[in-house]
């Protein structure tokens, strides 16, 4: 089964790509965890456009985003909510955590994102 796409402006892939060189610490400290099908055979790609937005993590076959939360995102909350809404209508699921969670507890990091994987893992299994 062909993975679905999520529509998004073709002039994003530009700043995307921007965003890849330009990662943050804990961008990259997560990104060499689940690179290269590490989490369960699921690969996820980096700085991904969707819609109107660039999401920091995405993994097409289990419509699951993973976004890493620093300082600059306290005074955008209303704008993460309505952005993880809009996607949300897409049947995408969202996995938040905060820059410091990233920095100091990977371990906790990656059995959050494992749980998650193995649920959705489920679903797929059952055809939902």
């Amino acid at each position: 089964m062909k993975n679905p796409i999520i529509p998004y402006r073709k002039d994003l892939r530009t700043k995307a790509k921007e965003l890849r060189n330009n990662s943050t610490l804990s961008e990259i400290l997560l990104w060499n965890e689940i690179k290269n099908r590490q989490i369960d055979g699921f690969q996820f790609h980096r700085q991904v456009p969707m819609l109107d937005f660039i999401v920091d993590f995405y993994s097409h076959e289990l419509k699951l985003v993973i976004e890493i939360d620093g300082d600059s995102h306290n005074d955008k909350v209303e704008y993460d909510d309505s952005r993880q809404q809009k996607l949300e209508a897409y049947g995408v699921r969202f996995l938040r955590f905060d820059d410091l969670e990233v920095k100091r507890n990977m371990r906790w990091v990656l059995n959050e994102i494992w749980e998650q994987v193995q649920g959705l893992k489920k679903s797929l299994e059952m055809g939902e």
